[in-house]
């Protein structure tokens, strides 16, 4: 591995690529002034150090932030044989870290010195100080330590190596999840020859693939979510005994929102999260309305830097664990997770949103995972290129997966019941999909047959008019049918409508309520998809998220919880 940042961008990708953080060398491991490293080691210790000191190790929480002021302190990565890999050397004036420095998870490179050094060390709490003190200096950490993530995943280091077949159930389910919560991960088909040797080293059998390999040469077979979370330290612990001022739970547009508005107004925040930041809008391809992206943003991205936002403002995130219950007759209020752990918070954001439909059709759950699927992503593109697909629905969802997959998918066969898009869907996506050669409106019609071995192979759709029948040889089909709220945890928590969203607001009381957010249970809030009568657009759950925290600080002020 090359020992600096410019021959690591040498060594990966001779030729200029502005969108490698590498070749960004004065963003990426920027150099603070004279005057800004004065005002920086006020934080701080100063040490004397001589040469191979380890300052912390691949998988240690909490590690501390050094800043060099003259020596050298090394990055490194260790491969499958535990050898350390030099990834960057930070020099004179230059500082460590990369996201994990804003949250408690294990971090993904060790660090060292490399030669005799004078660096100051400031420890966690004292750097969340200087962070929001200082901060000229806090946007360039951040945006250094954005881009250094960042590298890691371009450029498959200081993560995992995953090894599969390529468009299996598993497979994506794993990718998608390292993917969505920011985790680097090297993917090798079994067959090739870079696969051999790693196969050989940890004599992994073949019959239990996917199977995930960590630096430290741990071998997950096909794990699941929980399993390989807690493996790879993603979910933060929770402290026994812990009362946070405010449990989100959901991690969707207005969960995050409610989360960075909270954490960022002195609120101890805790965010739960089944999956990854971004709910069901971190899978969408492109969000073409969203306020102040006139060129659109995916999913991903924004929930990504929704996410981080949050944690510079101190929120905690446990990820991989839904709620199970709560507890609404306990103050404080007490949830449980599906792992038999439980916090407690004196108030509570429901922001859960809502579960994928799927389709009344024979073999569906069969081929979920393997040909159906519920996001349109880079990941799932890669799948489909130069194939014909189905997306079915004719929501913007549907809309914005149409359009995102005529760029890669041969034909776009987009499935509506009804007879057209206009009553559905925003107009600029209606204009697209009219406008596009390579997507054909089917209206009237339905999936009628799904047909393979292990894998979809072919389907059929009928006219719901005429009768007639079509097949075709799809592989992957698209179902974006909209959702049922995700409330069945809640029991008799809260009031919920006829069809299981949360009620609010004027809904639940016969006199005016604290805000519209106020479920039947004070101190117990709902916004987002979730909450009944909301607009299931990511600006709204995003307004709604914020505005909730007013009403949260009245009832914490009132001293009930």
């Amino acid at each position: 591995m090359p020992t600096n940042p410019q021959s690591a961008a040498e060594a990966v990708q001779p030729s200029l690529d502005p969108s490698d953080p590498y070749q960004r060398e004065r963003q990426t491991f920027p150099k603070l002034t004279p005057e800004q490293i004065e005002r920086v080691s006020a934080y701080g210790e100063e040490l004397q150090l001589g040469p191979g000191t380890v300052l912390f190790q691949r998988g240690d929480r909490s590690v501390d932030f050094y800043l060099v002021i003259e020596g050298s302190i090394e990055i490194y990565d260790l491969d499958h044989a535990g050898n350390p890999l030099i990834i960057t050397v930070h020099a004179d004036q230059q500082f460590t870290g990369e996201l994990d420095l804003f949250n408690d998870r294990k971090i993904l490179v060790g660090g060292r010195t490399g030669r005799d050094s004078r660096i100051v060390r400031i420890d966690r709490p004292s750097f969340y100080r200087m962070i929001g003190a200082e901060t000229d200096v806090g946007e360039t950490i951040m945006r250094a330590y954005i881009l250094r993530r960042t590298a890691f995943i371009v450029h498959d280091q200081a993560g995992v190596t995953l090894i599969g077949q390529a468009g299996s159930g598993d497979m994506l389910r794993i990718q998608r999840f390292l993917r969505r919560n920011g985790y680097p991960v090297r993917v090798l088909d079994p067959t090739t020859a870079d696969a051999a040797p790693v196969l050989e080293r940890y004599e992994i059998d073949l019959d239990r693939l996917p199977a995930v390999v960590s630096a430290d040469g741990t071998v997950l077979a096909n794990p699941s979510v929980p399993a390989l979370a807690d493996a790879l330290g993603l979910t933060e612990q929770i402290e026994d005994g812990h009362v946070y001022d405010l449990a989100v739970i959901g991690g969707g547009p207005s969960g995050l929102s409610a989360a960075v508005y909270g954490a960022s107004e002195n609120l101890d925040t805790v965010v739960i999260e089944g999956e990854a930041p971004g709910g069901q809008a971190g899978t969408s391809s492109k969000i073409e309305n969203y306020l102040g992206f006139p060129t659109g943003i995916s999913g991903q991205a924004l929930a990504g830097r929704a996410w981080i936002q949050g944690q510079k403002f101190g929120a905690k995130f446990v990820i991989s664990r839904s709620a199970a219950s709560l507890d609404c007759e306990k103050r404080p209020f007490e949830i449980a997770l599906e792992d038999g752990q439980t916090l407690a918070a004196r108030s509570v954001i429901l922001a859960t949103g809502a579960r994928y439909r799927t389709l009344d059709v024979d073999d569906y759950q069969r081929f979920e995972g393997q040909g159906i699927h519920y996001a349109a992503t880079a990941l799932e593109a890669q799948l489909c290129a130069g194939e014909e697909v189905i997306v079915v629905g004719g929501g913007n969802s549907a809309g914005q997966a149409a359009v995102f997959m005529s760029r890669h998918a041969s034909h776009v066969h987009l499935l509506v019941r009804g007879a057209g898009l206009a009553a559905s869907m925003s107009n600029y996506l209606v204009e697209r999909i009219d406008n596009s050669a390579r997507i054909t409106l089917h209206t009237r019609t339905e999936i009628s047959a799904l047909h393979g071995q292990r894998t979809l192979e072919r389907v059929t759709w009928r006219n719901r008019d005429s009768g007639d029948e079509q097949t075709r040889p799809v592989r992957n089909v698209f179902v974006m049918i909209g959702a049922v709220p995700n409330t069945d945890w809640l029991h008799d928590c809260v009031a919920l409508d006829d069809r299981g969203f949360v009620l609010t607001g004027l809904d639940v009381t016969d006199h005016r309520p604290s805000s519209p957010f106020t479920t039947s249970v004070e101190g117990v809030f709902a916004v987002g998809d979730v909450r009944s009568g909301s607009v299931k657009r990511v600006a709204s759950g995003v307004g709604e998220g914020s505005v909730c925290i007013q009403s949260v600080h009245r009832f914490l002020a009132k001293g009930d919880a």
